[in-house]
Parts: C-alpha cells; structure tokens; sequence
C-alpha cells in the first residue's frame, strides 16, 4: 500500500525507535538481579525510545503539537495537529522479558485521529492505517476485524488491573459475566497489541478501563479502518477523554457491549 509522508514519518520513527528498544530488550535477562536496577533500566529505554521518536517527528512536522507517555504534552504552532505517542506499552512485559509490546504513534488532526501506527518489533509487525484508506499489516496484508457472530466462539481481551487500582472489581465482575459466554478471554499486556489484535481478526473483542490517550489513539483508527466498532464504557463519552474502550467487530458488537455495560 502507497502511505501518505505523515504516515511514511511515523513508520520511520516506529521502526527507529524499535531498533533501539530490540537491543535493549536483549539485555533485560542480564538485569533480573535486581528488581531496581532492572526497572531503572528498563525506565531509561522507555525514554530514550520516546526521545528517538519525537526528534523524527518534529523534525518532520516542526509546528504540530505533543503528548507522549514519558514527556508530557506540548502545544504546537499548528493547535490542530497533534502527536500521541506510547513509546513503550507492555513495559512489565518487557522488564519480564516477554516479546509482547509495542510503539503506539497516532496523529490527531482537529480531535480525530487520522492516522496510526503499532509497531510490535520483537515480531516486525507493523500494524498501521489512515482515515479512510483501510487498516494494514506490514506491506500489503489488509486487516479486517473477525467475521464471527457468536459470542461462545469468540475470543477477548482485557487487560486486568494490577497493585490495587480501583477498576479491579468492576473488571472482576465483568469477567464473571463474561467468560461464561465467550471462547476465552486473554490478558496479555499490552493495550495497543490488543486493540491491533482485533483489528487483525485474532480477537473477536477488547474491553478496557483506566487508560490514557496514548494507549488508545492508534488503536482507534486502526480498528475502525478494519471494520470495528469502538466506544467508550458510556457511549456518550470520547474514548480518549474517558480513558476507557469496548470494541469489536460488528456482528457482536450489542452483545459484547450489553455484558460488559451490564445493561
């Protein structure tokens, strides 16, 4: 697939920023001595992933605004335009030494995310997409959502809150009315490779509360590009403002959305 140049600069950047981190993670089984030393290792990779990506994109698009997980927002010449990036989402995964994570870059053109990237480089796979051009899998591998209709064959994913966050019991009892109805559900770690994952077809669905813009706004474009559906916990609310995402494909959409809410 042709890209436009702001997706050809934030594939550049994934990829560059991927490079760096592939080394790195070679290293982390060399730091398990030490629960600190091996976070503050890890930290200091998420970081410097974080600065290789933004000095590719601003050095590309010098007047478009800011928000990256690691250095906070900044606001650009350009009010319309803005850079959301996750330069590391799945770091447990990543200090524990699993190859689950990714780089999540998307851009925001006017409160709507026009283009995304999720870059999983322990397995090159580049899963990315722009408004109204379709969803992709590396080169020329288009993605669409799962085509099944039935929640017992469906497979999902959430991700389960950790160190007593106060989401734990609403996902708790979301599980309990889940499960009982569905193929599986799969907690892997990484928010972005979960939503890619349906845009992929692999998962049928992916529900999530308690997260942040930059786990999210690639994941919205590519999904939607792929066929899915995506809302936020109250359909009334923006996904990235709320923090919180239920998206699927379409056929079982309503079902999903009617377990989850609890409606």
């Amino acid at each position: 697939m042709a890209v436009s140049a702001n997706l050809n600069v934030m594939m550049k950047a994934a990829r560059k920023a991927g490079r760096s981190l592939v080394k790195d993670f070679r290293e982390v089984e060399n730091l398990q001595v030490s629960t600190k030393g091996a976070g503050d290792f890890v930290s200091r990779a998420d970081i410097a992933a974080e600065e290789i990506i933004k000095e590719e994109l601003m050095t590309a698009r010098p007047t478009y605004g800011w928000l990256g997980e690691e250095g906070g927002g900044e606001d650009g010449q350009d009010p319309t335009r803005r850079w959301i990036v996750d330069p590391l989402d799945g770091t447990t995964n990543f200090l524990h030494g699993m190859p689950h994570w990714a780089i999540s870059i998307a851009l925001e053109h006017k409160g709507d995310i026009v283009a995304g990237v999720i870059y999983d480089a322990a397995k090159d796979e580049m899963f990315y997409a722009e408004k109204g051009e379709g969803a992709w899998l590396n080169d020329s591998n288009r993605l669409r959502v799962s085509a099944r209709h039935r929640m017992i064959e469906s497979v999902f994913a959430t991700g389960v809150p950790f160190g007593g966050r106060k989401e734990l019991p609403d996902t708790l009892q979301d599980l309990a009315r889940l499960m009982p109805a569905t193929a599986g559900v799969r907690r892997w770690g990484s928010a972005a490779l979960d939503m890619a994952y349906v845009a992929a077809g692999r998962y049928e669905g992916y529900w999530e509360r308690g997260l942040n813009a930059w786990d999210l706004a690639a994941g919205i474009i590519i999904v939607k590009e792929a066929g899915g559906f995506v809302q936020a916990m109250d359909p009334e609310d923006d996904v990235l403002e709320s923090g919180t995402v239920l998206c699927s494909n379409e056929p079982i959409f309503d079902q999903f959305a009617k377990v989850i809410r609890n409606t």
